[in-house]
């Protein structure tokens, strides 16, 4: 069996840093990812992908990125569900990271 996944995209807003309960760090980014075809009506759709980013990985990308900042990111596919408070049940997938690579040139400093 093989669970892994490869998406490169664009961050659509900037990473936001959280504790668990037990103190491990933990971060929710979004990638903006375009499909590689036109639909119907000729415009390229995009797809919006979660990924949940824990301890190291999740400090050095809060750290070092910022929205519209080019990533790629590997890791596995994950499904989960919950209630809300309306008593309805949610699926959420969201792909769990294992490696986060920073795609983005950043502009040189002015010395």
């Amino acid at each position: 069996m093989l669970n892994q996944t490869v998406i490169v995209g664009r961050l659509v807003r900037n990473p936001e840093l959280r504790e668990t309960e037990n103190g491990t760090k933990v971060t929710n980014i979004t990638l903006a990812v375009p499909r590689s075809y036109k639909n119907a009506e000729g415009e390229y759709e995009t797809d919006f992908v979660t990924c949940v980013l824990w301890k190291g990985i999740a400090e050095n990308t809060a750290q070092y990125v910022r929205k519209g900042d080019l990533l790629g990111v590997k890791g596995r596919l994950q499904s989960r569900s919950y209630t809300t408070a309306n008593d309805e049940k949610r699926y959420v997938t969201e792909v769990i990271a294992e490696k986060v690579t920073f795609l983005s040139s950043k502009p040189k400093e002015d010395e």
